[in-house]
């Protein structure tokens, strides 16, 4: 298989306009506000989102060209190879943010803890469960010594 063709379903829209200074995850992101844009033609899928009060985004890295299997990820500064961190600059530039969801207007969503540039295609969405995706972790790699660091770091422009 060569390729996999997505149709974005919606635009993500955020305060930042750039790559440089938005906070790197949405732990860092607390209380920004956004939105997300649905197609028209895709709004019948948010019935019962409202149910939660978090969700998954699932979206392209449009600024991301090209791609570096090894990388020095933000709040380090050793090489890693890309699988082991989340920068943008991947095989598939395809990102995550778990952000919370505050209400839907229409087709219009209002969230907040949006830790992604302004434009961003959204791909898909899926609520967010804890007892889905909270695993008892026992080991986080070469991120075991920068715990804490991610609430105030921000993004630099190391992976246009």
């Amino acid at each position: 298989m060569d390729k996999i063709i997505y149709t974005p379903i919606g635009i993500i829209h955020s305060p930042f306009y750039s790559i440089e200074g938005v906070p790197i995850q949405p732990v860092g992101a607390k209380n920004i506000k956004g939105t997300v844009e649905i197609e028209p033609k895709f709004t019948d899928g948010l019935k019962d989102l409202e149910e939660f009060s978090n969700i998954i985004l699932i979206y392209h890295f449009h600024f991301s060209e090209g791609y570096s299997l090894q990388v020095k990820p933000f709040m380090e500064e050793k090489i890693h190879g890309v699988f082991a961190t989340r920068a943008p600059k991947r095989p598939n530039s395809i990102g995550i943010s778990v952000v919370r969801l505050v209400e839907i207007e229409g087709n219009i969503i209002h969230i907040e803890n949006v830790d992604i540039v302004d434009g961003t295609p959204l791909l898909d969405i899926k609520p967010y469960v804890p007892e889905f995706d909270i695993f008892d972790v026992k080991k986080i790699g070469w991120l075991e010594k920068n715990k804490g660091k991610v609430q105030n770091t921000k993004a630099d422009d190391r992976f246009k």
